[in-house]
């Protein structure tokens, strides 16, 4: 190779290694917990801003990063290329549209809107502006939702016909913290917190369902929003139910698949979250791996032997969202988590409060 190649190379391999310099909206707990870790530990990123109202947390855990009032200040910073947006759900529509019209990539907390027709907009804007826009899926890469895609992609239960997921928590009490989510606001409640994750996870796994059936309720007293939701999912031969309630004390499987062949039960959840609010940085070799106590049960038949024994978990790794992401931003490769993914999550979520209020299945339209 001629010393031309070389150095031409060698120039685009630093130019392609530049880290993303990226800014956060807010710094809640959803940015102090799965945004900030990452992006302040990771090569591939430089945390230079953060939008506070009102006070200063962001720049006494991280000194130098700069500190603006509003987002219109932030979107003025020429230096920023990446907004990530963990504000209330009511404004990640707004802000998204802003960021984008502004020039810059973003990054949405799910849910990624609260209306469908918001989400499109999203869509689109991205494509007009040529920039990224990505949601915040982060429960694609966590230990259990990994293995099971594991287990189903080797045909390790034959054809599956249950597949039954649960995120269920005890708050018997009203938060002291996010107090917004309880509020009778568009785009609160469980459905639209954990539900998009089992949703998101679901479409992953299966595809588009033919049809749904929800109940959503208040379950506490002093609810202003939906706290609990069953939502059933029609495959044909394959049913589907996600669930989640506030007032579950004793939990029992966090998932469940049965298939022709064999089944594979899990308890427990993905370790990452509760290390992350410990304060624990996600980085070196042993981060994110999930104790063996918390691997999920397999029972199956494997060439004609019949097994039943812990089946190992797959490694989680929030930070390989963020991996892909600059990937895409820097390389120009697939973005992995689409705008149209969180389009159609939200999509799923007013079908369901519709089936419930109508009490009756709906055949599943409109997703992209």
């Amino acid at each position: 190779m001629s010393l031309y190649y070389i150095i031409k190379s060698y120039n685009q391999t630093i130019m392609t290694f530049q880290p993303i310099r990226a800014a956060l909206v807010s710094f809640g707990i959803s940015s102090r917990t799965f945004h900030a870790p990452f992006l302040s530990t990771m090569s591939e990123y430089s945390m230079e801003a953060v939008v506070e109202r009102s006070s200063d947390e962001a720049s006494l855990k991280y000194p130098g990063i700069r500190t603006y009032r509003d987002v219109e200040s932030l979107l003025k910073d020429d230096r920023i290329e990446l907004v990530v947006i963990t504000s209330p759900n009511g404004t990640h529509f707004p802000f998204a549209k802003s960021a984008l019209e502004a020039g810059k990539h973003v990054v949405v907390e799910k849910p990624f809107t609260i209306r469908s027709e918001e989400a499109l907009e999203l869509c689109e804007l991205s494509e007009k502006h040529a920039r990224t826009c990505s949601v915040y899926h982060n429960r694609r890469y966590v230990a259990d939702f990994l293995t099971m895609q594991d287990i189903l992609t080797k045909g390790m239960l034959g054809e599956l016909h249950t597949f039954t997921a649960h995120y269920d928590r005890y708050r018997p009490d009203p938060r002291t913290y996010g107090l917004w989510r309880e509020f009778a606001e568009p785009g609160a409640g469980v459905l639209y917190d954990l539900g998009s994750h089992l949703i998101d996870q679901s479409l992953v796994l299966f595809g588009k369902p033919e049809a749904i059936l929800a109940d959503i309720r208040k379950q506490k007293s002093y609810s202003q929003v939906d706290d609990y939701f069953d939502l059933q999912l029609d495959y044909g031969f394959l049913k589907v139910t996600l669930h989640s309630s506030m007032l579950v004390r004793e939990m029992g499987p966090r998932y469940q698949l049965h298939g022709t062949l064999g089944s594979f039960i899990k308890h427990g959840e993905d370790p990452q979250e509760d290390r992350l609010k410990a304060g624990e940085l996600p980085v070196g070799d042993q981060w994110c791996h999930e104790e063996e106590q918390y691997h999920g049960l397999l029972h199956t038949e494997v060439d004609g032997e019949v097994i039943r024994e812990k089946f190992p978990s797959l490694k989680g790794d929030f930070g390989n969202y963020y991996r892909n992401l600059y990937r895409t931003i820097r390389l120009g490769e697939p973005l992995k988590e689409r705008p149209q993914h969180g389009y159609n999550v939200v999509r799923m979520i007013e079908l369901a409060f519709e089936s419930s209020h109508q009490k009756s299945w709906l055949p599943v339209s409109g997703l992209l």
